[in-house]
């Protein structure tokens, strides 16, 4: 297994639209331990694969305390959404130390497959259906803070350029 490096919006390639996994394979079941790993190292509780560079349709999310009780979803469709909606706060790995009021629905019904390739379907309510959601933006190329008023978005694209130029510096 190993850390993989974390894109920093407003990093361009944040905004590619990931493909379908073609096939669950032996690269696949690689990325997602990687994944796993690099999202409990940076204190995560969900990482999409695009913002560690790969432009494929794997998330994986761990909200348990104890850390214990990863999620995989490949390509994962949501086949149903409850008709609530609530802001929630969000933060994002890809943001570091960002925090926002984003709304999302209150419910999620997903479809995807496991790391075995096998098809599975998770009903996720509250803090499960909000980092669901939030990792289904990653794949569709969105970061939270596009939900955000355009001035609060450019504020903080700008502290993000200015926070990489000094880690450069």
């Amino acid at each position: 297994m190993a850390l993989l490096p974390i894109l920093c919006y407003p990093d361009p390639k944040l905004h590619k639209v990931a493909k379908p996994v073609q096939e669950v394979d032996d690269r696949i079941r690689t990325l997602v331990a990687d994944m796993l790993e690099t999202m409990y190292d940076a204190k995560g509780i969900g990482l999409a694969a695009t913002q560690v560079d790969v432009h494929e349709r794997v998330i994986v999310i761990d909200i348990s305390e104890e850390r214990d009780q990863p999620l995989v979803l490949i390509n994962p469709t949501i086949v149903w959404s409850s008709a609530e909606k609530h802001v929630n706060e969000e933060g994002c790995l890809s943001v570091p130390g960002i925090y926002d009021g984003v709304e999302r629905f209150d419910a999620v019904r997903v479809q995807a497959l496991d790391a075995d390739g096998k098809t599975h379907t998770v009903e996720a309510r509250e803090m499960l259906a909000v980092c669901i959601q939030h990792e289904m933006d990653h794949l569709m190329g969105k970061v939270f803070v596009e939900y955000l008023s355009p001035l609060k978005r450019n504020r903080i694209k700008t502290k993000m350029r200015k926070l990489q130029r000094e880690e450069r510096d």
